[in-house]
């Protein structure tokens, strides 16, 4: 009695084993000569950007971030992936007037959107006003992050010249006086791991004093 309990539990996993070993065969196999070429094609989409005053039309992988787009489809690769999580703020573009991280938003999501990237802030040879500011306050040492953090520090001004409150703001009904506190708070999203944390901070307070004059 005991040899054959023996004899089927092998065979049951025998049979186990023969299924198991077939499905793992098929689905590393690569796809059969009669797939058709739609059924193997990967999915599209048509997505139209205006990237620093130029309007774009392509089709994409709609799996594909805004990021991968800007680097690898216009070869604009002033915006980098840092953390690909957006913790590290070095991908931070403008979209519509407002800064995101665009390691975590899909290219079809901004169909129709304007953006601008670090490449398109300088009009012609001319340096933007922020971008100078950092040149002239070493706001940058490795330069990793400097494109995302010159972009954050762009709409930085713009949300302060709009009212926008912070964290810090002591009064959220009147608008909000640019201290190094609330700088540092509003560019909380941008990590220099270099540490010129004091350099950024000053050249936006240039940048600041600049546009009230």
């Amino acid at each position: 009695m005991n040899d054959l309990l023996k004899l089927q539990s092998m065979a049951t996993r025998r049979s186990f084993l023969k299924t198991t070993g077939a499905a793992t065969l098929a689905l590393a196999s690569p796809p059969a000569v009669g797939e058709t070429a739609a059924q193997a094609a990967l999915p599209s989409e048509h997505v139209r950007l205006t990237i620093n005053g130029r309007d774009y039309a392509l089709d994409l992988d709609p799996r594909t971030t805004l990021l991968d787009a800007l680097r690898e489809y216009f070869g604009l690769t002033g915006s980098k992936k840092g953390c690909d999580q957006g913790q590290c703020g070095a991908c931070t573009i403008i979209v519509n007037g407002q800064r995101i991280n665009s390691c975590l938003a899909l290219a079809v999501m901004h169909d129709g959107d304007e953006i601008t990237t670090i490449e398109g802030l300088a009009e012609e040879d001319a340096l933007h006003q922020m971008q100078a500011a950092f040149v002239r306050h070493d706001g940058l040492q490795c330069g990793y992050c400097t494109p995302g953090q010159i972009c954050s520090a762009v709409a930085v001004l713009s949300e302060h010249r709009a009212g926008w409150p912070s964290h810090v703001t002591a009064d959220v009904a009147t608008a909000p006086a640019l201290t190094d506190a609330e700088i540092a708070e509003r560019m909380s999203g941008n990590i220099c791991r270099c540490s010129a944390y004091p350099n950024i901070v000053a050249a936006i307070r240039e940048v600041a004093e600049e546009d009230r004059q």
